[in-house]
């Protein structure tokens, strides 16, 4: 299972995310992703060409539950090259938009709420919000099963793990090795964190990020 380290807190990219890069570029840390909100897009395009001069994987992560803000988020994607966009509910428009590119879509299944976002569905939408994004050409699904409104998280886990056959990301909340642990026993693919490690969640009583971010690498 990959370990996807957004630099995020709160559902934005840190304002020091260049320099966090220059703490933790020896981890070997090889998923890090963003958002586009946070920080100036100059500041997201060099974010974006460090991590793929460290030989990283790249995501950017839509926020925004309005349409055209989310659109503006796919564009974006589209001009900074990332290898992944997660997040947007809004499928065959964000395809449309990435045709052409080498991006692979995972949309949020179920339905995405406020910000920071909650996620409300129970296991049968999700499945079927699975199975409708395999079948419109997506990569898989970007999966909030921690923020739940609904059901429980590992529930809606295992719900989108038998609907789709694609790369299934659980994104949000995540703050320690037992939920991690129960992810891969629950069939997902890739897991993020960003606050957990910022907040000092993940080892309370270590004081650095790296310290945070060593206890999850090569889980």
């Amino acid at each position: 299972m990959d370990f996807i380290f957004m630099l995020t807190r709160d559902d934005r990219t840190v304002t020091d995310c260049l320099e966090v890069l220059d703490t933790i570029e020896d981890l070997g840390i090889t998923h890090i992703g963003f958002k586009d909100i946070g920080v100036e897009p100059d500041t997201l395009a060099k974010l974006h060409s460090r991590i793929k001069n460290m030989g990283a994987t790249t995501y950017l992560e839509v926020v925004s539950t309005d349409r055209d803000q989310g659109l503006a988020s796919v564009r974006t994607a589209t001009e900074l090259g990332v290898d992944w966009l997660m997040g947007g509910t809004w499928i065959e428009e964000t395809l449309h938009f990435l045709h052409g590119t080498s991006i692979g879509y995972l949309p949020f299944a179920g339905g995405p709420l406020g910000h920071p976002t909650r996620l409300a569905g129970d296991p049968d939408r999700i499945a079927e919000d699975c199975r409708r994004a395999e079948a419109a050409g997506c990569a898989g699904v970007d999966l909030l099963a921690y923020r739940a409104t609904d059901a429980d998280p590992l529930d809606l886990v295992r719900a989108a793990r038998a609907a789709t056959t694609g790369r299934l990301v659980v994104a949000g909340s995540i703050s320690d090795t037992d939920q991690i642990q129960a992810l891969a026993s629950a069939g997902a693919d890739a897991f993020t964190i960003g606050s957990a490690a910022f907040d000092g969640s993940l080892q309370p009583h270590a004081g650095t990020l790296r310290s945070q971010l060593a206890s999850v690498v090569g889980l």
